[in-house]
């Protein structure tokens, strides 16, 4: 099996207490020793320049490669030219490419409407520079129309020359594998990372899971709305269960594990020291 590689995903802060917060999360988290971190970045210009800013910074701070996300809705391709040129001067070589969605009152989608656009535009720019990691979605993309259609768009963006692929976060190892049989079958052999997204505050996971199609098992989400307020209890479930979710897809081959850290420490590092990943 090959070596496991494991990373964390923040997002830019807006606010200088913010700010703090994620420079003490981004050096504990460093001393973990992960691959790579990434930072999030908005469509049509809502977090771009503090993207900048944040990955710089991160990767300057905590000597831990640093990849942004880019989206190209809403952008035209010489503002992404621009992006990629400041990326490159700051010894940034790791970026992951993003549709993105167009913001609320927005009419341009902008030159690239697809993230395979993106990803041959990065390369047509920059060549063999960026490490690109491109999004996948094992519980299919909300607005495919079809699974099928959904491992056809993921083909295209790896043929377009995407190295790796990170995971909306799921809660099912079965849809993950299932994904992976789907895309060999297509032909497709490039690494797909699960995104791991630990279980803290059960109501705002529910909202949100609702919106982007992420399932929670009916069991699972029975059980943490029947806690209510006990905070205590939903960590512990939510950490047992991740946990050995965790556990089966390392187990199955995965490549590794990315974090959606909320610019947190505890929730993943505890889903980490469970998995003893520092010894892995």
């Amino acid at each position: 099996m090959k070596a496991q590689s494991f990373s964390f995903e923040f997002f830019p802060p807006k606010t200088d207490k913010g700010a703090e917060n994620l420079a003490k999360v981004r050096r504990e988290l460093a001393t973990l020793k992960p691959a790579f971190f990434s930072v999030t970045y908005g469509a049509g210009g809502s977090t771009q320049d503090c993207t900048l800013k944040t990955v710089i910074e991160t990767q300057s701070e905590t000597g831990i490669p640093t990849a942004p996300h880019l989206s190209c809705v809403g952008s035209s391709k010489a503002h992404i030219s621009e992006i990629l040129k400041t990326y490159t001067d700051n010894g940034i070589n790791r970026i992951v490419a993003l549709r993105g969605d167009l913001p609320s009152g927005m009419q341009d989608i902008g030159e690239l409407q697809y993230a395979n656009e993106l990803v041959e535009f990065i390369r047509q720019e920059t060549g063999d520079h960026f490490q690109i990691e491109v999004a996948a979605y094992p519980e299919m993309h909300p607005q495919a129309k079809s699974f099928d259609d959904d491992i056809a768009n993921f083909a295209h963006k790896i043929k377009a020359g995407a190295n790796r692929a990170i995971t909306q976060y799921f809660y099912n190892a079965d849809a993950y594998f299932y994904f992976l049989d789907s895309l060999e079958k297509a032909g497709v052999t490039a690494p797909v990372v699960p995104g791991i997204m630990p279980i803290t505050n059960f109501v705002q996971l529910a909202r949100f899971s609702d919106g982007t199609g992420a399932e929670i098992p009916r069991w699972l989400r029975k059980r943490l709305e029947g806690y209510g307020d006990d905070l205590e209890s939903i960590l512990k479930l939510g950490n047992e269960f991740v946990t050995q979710m965790c556990e089966k897809l390392l187990a199955g081959g995965a490549p590794g594990l990315h974090f959606y850290s909320m610019n947190k420490v505890e929730p993943s590092m505890t889903i980490w020291n469970n998995l003893d990943l520092s010894n892995r």
